[in-house]
């Protein structure tokens, strides 16, 4: 009910007279049956941008810190992601993910709209970071379509560590909804870990593409990690001086090269122990 009335009567209104957001490929959004609403993660204020367009109600997977902050302000974000009905996942892998994965799945299964930010946390600068892959399992056990959401100019209105939005030229933040992905061609490989990162990094691109955003093989909790070291003054903090890009391979996917004088080619094994060092049994969140 709070979703409702938040999206209806209270922020939603609010929302379009400050701001006057722009919406584009609203029609990819089915009228009715499940699918996977997967948007890059910019602000918090992605929360509202996107429901407020969206006529059917969207159900985000959040993280857990969301739901169990402490203060005024910890409360008071936890009574909000409670009352409008998301769901608290734990990130820390193995089993939480797990339990991630099958809860999203519920959701699917009930023929809703599942919201997700592949890339498991906001953005530290802007930038478009690498995928977590649990987005991609979800996609192929549940057989439902992927649309790629990008939100726009939310970064400038509210980024991390920010609390008061800033306002911004009407008509500056926008939504824009791409088609449909289709993946069914990898039906029955949920579990083979190159089909899942092929699967996220084809997402990845979609994102890149209608958000026009730098994209950065890493994962953003590790930029993070790094720059929260930098500002401690710390050696790891550094941060390097180039990043890989998205390149696409014949296939029309989305892949991203190794870092200068590393190659896996015609040596898969050594891909796979990589992404298992990246933590990948934690890309649930």
């Amino acid at each position: 009910m709070l979703y409702w009335l938040l999206r209806r009567i209270l922020l939603g209104p609010l929302i379009r007279v400050l701001y006057r957001p722009w919406v584009k490929g609203l029609e990819n959004i089915p009228v009715d049956g499940p699918a996977i609403l997967a948007s890059n993660h910019l602000s918090f204020s992605d929360h509202f941008f996107l429901p407020m367009h969206v006529d059917r109600r969207i159900t985000f997977l959040a993280k857990a810190e969301y739901f169990n902050g402490r203060g005024i302000k910890g409360r008071l974000t936890a009574s909000f992601f409670r009352g409008v009905g998301q769901i608290p996942i734990e990130r820390s892998g193995g089993r939480a993910s797990e339990a991630a994965l099958r809860t999203g799945m519920k959701v699917l299964e009930k023929g809703q709209l599942l919201g997700i930010y592949p890339e498991g946390t906001r953005s530290p600068d802007g930038r478009l970071y690498r995928g977590r892959t649990g987005v991609a399992r979800m996609a192929l056990e549940s057989g439902v379509p992927v649309i790629p959401v990008a939100m726009i100019s939310t970064f400038e209105v509210q980024p991390a560590g920010r609390l008061i939005p800033k306002l911004l030229p009407k008509g500056e933040v926008g939504v824009v909804i791409g088609e449909p992905l289709d993946f069914s061609r990898y039906e029955g490989m949920s579990t083979d870990r190159f089909v899942l990162r092929s699967v996220t990094d084809e997402i990845m691109y979609q994102l890149m593409v209608l958000s026009d955003q730098e994209y950065v093989d890493i994962y953003a909790a590790t930029m993070k990690e790094r720059l929260a070291s930098a500002r401690r003054g710390g050696a790891e903090g550094r941060l390097p001086s180039g990043h890989a890009e998205l390149q696409v391979t014949p296939g029309g996917h989305a892949a991203a090269p190794p870092p200068a004088g590393e190659s896996d080619a015609g040596n898969p094994a050594a891909g796979e122990e990589k992404d298992k060092k990246k933590a990948e049994d934690g890309d649930a969140a």
